[in-house]
This record gives structure tokens, sequence and C-alpha cells, in this order.
């Protein structure tokens, strides 16, 4: 069993930070323009895996980028708030608004509504978000069997990986867009990449969390 880990693409913010100022949901910036073409490349580098589930993280980031991939390997989009952002109080004052799952699906018809995920609460502290992401991956490989793909944020790419292959001193790459490559031999995983970014074009030199 293989559990490919992305983060989104280059967000909105990230480019015009003055876009945070009239946002309707400041804390679920789109991608930019740029973030698209990363998601793009994600998507055709796993064309040809084995990938049966796409699961993604519920801000409009993250389903942009699980959309490209699903795009290009054809799947439907299951949303897991078990991926989501990490709820920090220092970056947010509150539980951060996204779009419905009823404007999503509109927005994005791959999405599988019918899926039911996991939950998140505000707030929590970094600990808290790394285990909530550990256990999440490790709950929905359990579930799902087949290869997968979990589209995620910095903090829960951090998280998933560790859950499933290391401890919390395990140094994962986590920048825009990159792919970590987890796969089970019997009981034990291991990380067979390490936030690569070989099919990004731009790929990003400094690495951001918020």
């Amino acid at each position: 069993q293989t559990v490919w880990i992305a983060r989104h693409g280059n967000r909105i913010d990230f480019v015009n930070p003055d876009w945070f100022l009239t946002a309707e949901h400041r804390y679920d910036p789109h991608l930019s323009e740029d973030g698209h073409i990363q998601a793009k490349q994600l998507g055709n580098r796993l064309t040809g895996e084995r990938i049966s589930h796409i699961f993604a993280s519920p801000f409009l980031r993250t389903v942009q980028t699980a959309n490209h991939a699903a795009v290009a390997l054809d799947l439907s989009i299951k949303l897991e708030w078990g991926l989501c952002e990490w709820l920090n109080p220092e970056w947010m004052t509150e539980m951060p608004e996204t779009e419905s799952v009823a404007d999503l699906c509109r927005r994005f018809p791959r999405i599988d509504a019918s899926y039911k995920g996991g939950v998140a609460n505000y707030p929590e502290t970094a600990e808290a978000c790394l285990k909530r992401a550990g256990e999440t991956a490790k709950r929905l490989a359990a579930e799902f069997p087949d290869d997968m793909l979990l589209v995620g944020h910095g903090a829960s790419v951090l998280g998933t990986a560790i859950g499933l292959a290391g401890g919390a001193e395990t140094e994962i790459n986590a920048s825009l867009c990159c792919l970590v490559k987890v796969v089970r031999q019997d009981v034990q995983w291991s990380i067979e990449l390490n936030g690569d970014t070989s099919h990004l074009t731009d790929a990003e030199t400094t690495l951001r969390f918020n």
C-alpha cells in the first residue's frame, strides 16, 4: 500500500498579502495563478500511479489542488477535516470559515458528497495538530487499503507522514506542492520520497507555513 501526501500549491495571500484585508473567508485563500500551474504539474506527475482514492482538506486551496489531481487521475475527491490546516490561535482568531460542502460540490463536481470524514477542533497546539493528522492518515490507510493521495497543508503533511512512518524527530520537507511517498510492507511503513518537488518548474526555495 502506498500513501502519497501532497501540500497545496502556492496561495493568493503569499503572492498578495493584502488579499487578506478584504477577503470574505480570510483564512481560506485560493490558489494563486502559479499555484494552479504547480497543482497541474502535481497531477501530471501522479498519472500512471495506482492511486484509487483522493482525500483533501476542505480548505479551498487544498480542494483546488486535489481537483487538478482528480482530473488527471479521473477520480473523485473525499473531503477530510482530519487533514486540515493547523488551527493555530496565533494565526487565526477563530475557527476558520470555509466554503460550505454544498458550495464546494457545486464548484467541484468530483467531490464525493456522501463521504463523511473526521473532525478538527479550534484552537489546537502544534502537538495536537500533528497527532490529529497522523491519526487521520492511519485511519484512512486502514479503512481504504488501496493506494491513496492525501492533499493537505504544511502541518498536516508533517503530521500524516510522521504518523505513518516516523517519530516526532523525523525531518519532513513540506514545501508547496511537494510529494511525500510512504509505502507499507507488511506492518512497517517507510518514506520513499520526502518532499519531492522534481515535478515542479517553479518550486519554492524558502519554506512557508503561514
